[in-house]
This record gives structure tokens, C-alpha cells and sequence, in this order.
């Protein structure tokens, strides 16, 4: 009777020994990623990258987002959750590059790979906390801006009074984008830069905002929109007045609303940045990461100029 018992016992011990084997040669990572909102195509599409790839390499893929894009408390309560799961990885765009950094600090303590998509966590408030994330996928949004602005000046003749949709103050995202267009329009002593004003990447305050503007300032000929959402609000605003199809609006991002904007007239161009393959690079690295492979500290994802002419020529 006791060897039939400890004979059971045994079988016992190596099936459930196997049964966990089995199952840890089976789990799979799962890899999150935090975007700023998911209503915006931008951002619809990053997630459909992420998606490909995650199913690609056979990983569990998460993808959360706040429901507007500046609200920064939100993306950090995602954040901490996603901590509380123990998640494998962390893969974010941040809407707050100051603000979502105890987030960040707080992965890092868990031991979990924080990697930066889209937009740049500030360098200084990441060494200030201590804290640190694996690598930046993104564009270089300077270019762009400097881009935005080449061109502008380029349909204007370099003369001409310019109005500015900026994104949230203060993000880093928006502030490159400014900054490599005043670079660009600094070169042309007949361009104005006659208003400067927040929309905050939305596309109903485009709209208002813009309308303001031309309120105020019907002598404007031109309007760069720090995002697509923005600027297709101020094709909104144009198109409430007798100046449709007489601006020119360049906008960033090159989503599906704007392209068709531009095919039909009503926007000039936008910068393009290709947001699924951040999507899929973000999942690839951070896989790399889990699997404990070294990642470079940045890897740039193209950008480019989009025109009527590009897109009827693709």
C-alpha cells in the first residue's frame, strides 16, 4: 500500500513538474504601448504597426491611451497600472515629456524596459529623478518644422504674413516643430509671423482658434498647424469664409484626412512620419530589450514632404 502511494505521489510530482515546464516554455511576453490619445488617425495607425509586428513575433500586445491627448494623468495612471500587470515592456508616447517621468522612474524601479515613441522625455527631468528610458523611436521633428517652413516661404514668394496653430505648451513634440520653423521663416526678412496660438492638437480648436485669427488678422496669406488635427480645423474655419482655397495650410503628420485635403485643394501639404513603423519598431525593440539585447539610444524613423504632387505621383 505504501509503495502504491509513494508510486502516485511520484507520478503525481513529475506531471505537475512537466505541466510547469510546459507552461513557462509557453508564456509569452507581453509588450504595452501607451499612446497619447486614440482619436486621432496618427495614433490609429501606430497602433496598427504595433499590432502587426506583436503578431509577428508571436508576442501579447497592449495598447492603451487617455481619451485626449493633454491629459497627461491620465497616461500615467495607464502607465502605473500597466506596472501593477508586470508587464514585460513599456513602449510610450508621452503627453507630458516632463510630467511622465515618476511614471518612467517607477517602471525603471520594477525592472521594466521603458522605451520613448513620437515624442522625447525631457533629458533633464529624466537625470533630475534618476530615471531612464531605453531608446527614443521617432522623427526628427525640427526637420519637419524647418521643412514646413522652407516650403511655406517657398509658395509665398518670401513675403507675406503667416499665422502658427502650436501644439501643447511646453511639449517637446511641439516646441521642435516651432522651432525649426521660425528657423526657417527667420531667413526671409519679408515673411511676418503675425499670430502665434494653442490649439492643443485638437481639431475643433483648430477651428476656433483659427477662426480668431482670421478675424483678426484677415491679411493672413499662410497658417502652418503643428498637427493635421489643427489644420484641418482651419480648413474648417477657411471654409467658413470667402478665403477658401486662397491660404495656404500646411499641417504635420500626413494622415488620411489631411492627404485627401490636399488631393482636393483644400490643404497644400503636410509632413509625413510614418506613424506604423514607429508603431512596429517600438514592439521590435522592446522584444529585443526583453530578450536582453543591446538597442541603440535612438532610432529615427523617416520624414518627408507630402504635396498634391507626391501623392498623385505615388
Amino acid at each position: 500500500m505504501r509503495r502504491l502511494l509513494a508510486l502516485s505521489l511520484m507520478l503525481v510530482s513529475i506531471f505537475f513538474l512537466e505541466h510547469c515546464r510546459r507552461t513557462e516554455v509557453v508564456s509569452k511576453p507581453t509588450i504595452a504601448v501607451v499612446m497619447k490619445t486614440l482619436n486621432n488617425p496618427f495614433f490609429i495607425d501606430m497602433q496598427e504597426g504595433a499590432e502587426a509586428e506583436a503578431k509577428a513575433l508571436g508576442v501579447d500586445l497592449i495598447v492603451q491611451a487617455a481619451e485626449r491627448e493633454v491629459d497627461v494623468e491620465k497616461q500615467m495612471q495607464i502607465v502605473e497600472n500597466l506596472i501593477q500587470r508586470k508587464v514585460s515592456a513599456i513602449c510610450i508616447a508621452p503627453s507630458g515629456s516632463k510630467e511622465i517621468v515618476p511614471a518612467i522612474l517607477k517602471a525603471n524601479v520594477a525592472k521594466i524596459p521603458v522605451l520613448a515613441i513620437d515624442t522625447r522625455v525631457d533629458r533633464n527631468a529624466l537625470a533630475e529623478a534618476g530615471a531612464t528610458v531605453l531608446t527614443f523611436i521617432g522623427s526628427d521633428n525640427k526637420d519637419g518644422g524647418r521643412i514646413a517652413g522652407e516650403y511655406i516661404a517657398s509658395r509665398l514668394g518670401g513675403k507675406g504674413n503667416v499665422a502658427i496653430l502650436e501644439g501643447i505648451p511646453g511639449h517637446e513634440t511641439g516646441d521642435a516643430r516651432l522651432s525649426g520653423f521660425h528657423e526657417a521663416l527667420d531667413r526671409y526678412k519679408e515673411i511676418r509671423i503675425v499670430a502665434s496660438q494653442t490649439a492643443n492638437w485638437e481639431r475643433d480648436q483648430g477651428f476656433n482658434v483659427f477662426r480668431n485669427i482670421l478675424q483678426a488678422h484677415p491679411e493672413v496669406r499662410a497658417v502652418f498647424a503643428c498637427n493635421d488635427m489643427m489644420a484641418l480645423g482651419a480648413v474648417e474655419a477657411i471654409s467658413s469664409t470667402r478665403k477658401k482655397n486662397k491660404l495656404i495650410v500646411v499641417g504635420f503628420d500626413a494622415v488620411k484626412d489631411s492627404r485627401a485635403a490636399i488631393l482636393n485643394g483644400e490643404m497644400h501639404a503636410s509632413i509625413a512620419q510614418h506613424p506604423e513603423e514607429m508603431g512596429r519598431l517600438a514592439v521590435e525593440y522592446a522584444y529585443k530589450a526583453i530578450n536582453g539585447q543591446s538597442i541603440p539610444p535612438e532610432i529615427p524613423v523617416r520624414i518627408e514632404l507630402i504635396t498634391r504632387e507626391t501623392l498623385v505621383t505615388k
